[in-house]
């Protein structure tokens, strides 16, 4: 299995929290993982809001911004290209999302486009995750709840 991760997804990996338990298993059973490049700042920024807010206690925060930064390396990365980010615009447009998350379908469809097999998108997003559906992308987790 090929499995691309949204910055929602890879969160699950370093916070516990609803669907972190889930995502760890759908990593363990793929081949290969891939994000996009920009998930880098996004995994970052969600990690330091939700230590700002509370959610996470400091000590936390920086321990999985570690875990972070140390796999960072593992996974398979779709570059941000001028073509990438042209694409990213059609498809915010089209199915009205917000920029990242038109960057991160516009990078796990060109990904898959580039590894010629149907990945799985794996995101927590619920526009994201049903932009992902009308595109005809394999989706998961199952449901999402808005």
């Amino acid at each position: 299995m090929i499995v691309y991760l949204d910055a929602s997804a890879l969160v699950k990996r370093y916070v516990a929290e609803r669907g972190s338990r889930e995502t760890a298993e759908l990593c363990a059973r793929a081949d290969v993982v891939a994000t996009s490049l920009v998930s880098r700042a996004e995994v970052a920024a969600a990690l330091a809001k939700a230590v700002r807010v509370g959610i996470v206690k400091p000590d936390n925060g920086r321990k999985a911004r570690r875990a972070f930064v140390n796999e960072w390396p593992d996974f398979a990365k779709v570059p941000v290209t001028e073509a990438l980010v042209a694409r990213a615009e059609t498809l915010a447009w089209d199915a009205a999302l917000r920029g990242y998350d038109a960057v991160q379908l516009a990078s796990a469809l060109t990904w898959q486009e580039s590894v010629g097999a149907e990945i799985t998108l794996a995101t927590f997003d619920r526009q994201l995750w049903e932009a992902g559906k009308q595109v005809g992308m394999h989706v998961w987790p199952e449901t999402v709840k808005g």
